[in-house]
C-alpha cells in the first residue's frame, strides 16, 4: 500500500474495562480499523491515568487495576480516520479522541 507523507494520527483514550457487544472495546476498535483497511493500529495499556471523572486509575491500586487506561493509536489519512471515527462513535460511551498531523517517514 502506498502511503502519503502527510498522514494523520488518531488517538482514542478509553478504559480497559470498556465493552462493546460483550467484548473489550479496544479489540473491537482494532478489528473494525482492520476491516476498514486503515494503515495501522496499536493498543497501548497505561499504568496510570485519569479522565473526565478525575478518578485515578492505577496498577498500584489493586481495586482499580481492572480498569487501566488504554490508548488506541491509528494512522492513515485524515479523511479515512474521520470516516472511521464517525463509524465507531456510537460504540464509545466514555473516552476522548484526538487527531493530529503525522509526518509519515516510511510504511513498509
Amino acid at each position: 500500500m502506498e502511503f502519503e507523507q502527510d498522514g494523520c494520527l488518531l488517538r482514542i483514550f478509553i478504559g480497559e474495562s470498556d465493552r462493546y457487544k460483550g467484548r473489550p472495546l479496544y479489540e473491537w476498535l482494532v478489528e473494525e480499523a482492520r476491516r476498514q483497511h486503515l494503515a495501522g493500529a496499536t493498543v497501548l495499556r497505561g499504568i496510570m491515568g485519569f479522565g473526565r471523572s478525575s478518578r485515578i486509575h492505577s496498577s498500584r491500586i489493586l481495586r482499580l487495576s481492572a480498569d487501566l487506561p488504554v490508548v488506541i493509536e491509528l494512522v492513515d489519512t485524515r479523511d479515512r480516520l474521520e470516516a472511521f471515527l464517525e463509524s465507531v462513535d456510537h460504540a464509545i460511551q466514555e473516552g476522548l479522541a484526538t487527531m493530529e498531523k503525522a509526518d509519515v517517514r516510511f510504511y513498509r
